[in-house]
C-alpha cells in the first residue's frame, strides 16, 4: 500500500499548467511544496520539544489541480491525501538523480479562513501570523469561513 497523509503549510503560491487529457480536454496540473512540521527532542529547549519542518514537492492533477489554483496560495493550511511517487532521472551530465514527490489526490483545508490571513514561514519558529487587513464581509460568513459562490456546488472537489 502506497498512501501518505500530511498537514502542512504551502511553501510558495501553486504553479498550475493546463494540459491536453487523453480525451482532448484540458486538464490541470498544480504543482507546490508544503512544509510539515517534524517534532523532535533536545535538550536545550525548555519543555525539551521543539519543531522543524520537512520539505515535500506536491503535484494535484485534474479537479484537485483546479482546487489548488482557485483556493490555495502560500501558507495555507491544508491536509493531504495522496501517494509517494519515485521523481528520478538522468542529468545533462549523465548522473542519476533520485528524488520523490507526492501526488495529490485528496486536499482539504486544516484551518479557517480567518486563521489562515497572513500566514508565513518563518525560520527558526514555523508558521506564524502575520498581521494583515480584515478579509471582505462579502466573502466571510459569522464562522470565518469563507463562502462559495453560488452555482459551484457540483464543481467543488469535495462535498
Amino acid at each position: 500500500m502506497n498512501k501518505v497523509i500530511m498537514m502542512g503549510r504551502l511553501t510558495r503560491d501553486p504553479e498550475v499548467r493546463y494540459s491536453q487529457s487523453r480525451a482532448g480536454e484540458q486538464m490541470a496540473i498544480a504543482r507546490f511544496s508544503i512544509a510539515v512540521d517534524r517534532r523532535f527532542q533536545r535538550g536545550n529547549s525548555q519543555d525539551g520539544n521543539d519543531t522543524t519542518a520537512d520539505f515535500f514537492n506536491c503535484t494535484a492533477f485534474g479537479r484537485q489541480g483546479e482546487f489548488v489554483e482557485k483556493y490555495l496560495k502560500q501558507g495555507t493550511k491544508i491536509v493531504l491525501t495522496g501517494r509517494v511517487q519515485n521523481d528520478n532521472y538522468t542529468n545533462k551530465n549523465g548522473e542519476k538523480v533520485y528524488s520523490v514527490q507526492i501526488i495529490a489526490e485528496d486536499i482539504e483545508f486544516a484551518e479557517s479562513k480567518n486563521a489562515s490571513q497572513g500566514g508565513g514561514y518563518q525560520q527558526g519558529g514555523g508558521y506564524q501570523p502575520a498581521s494583515v487587513a480584515e478579509p471582505s464581509p462579502r466573502n466571510a460568513s459569522a464562522d470565518d469561513f469563507m463562502s462559495i459562490p453560488e452555482g459551484i456546488e457540483n464543481d467543488l472537489p469535495f462535498k
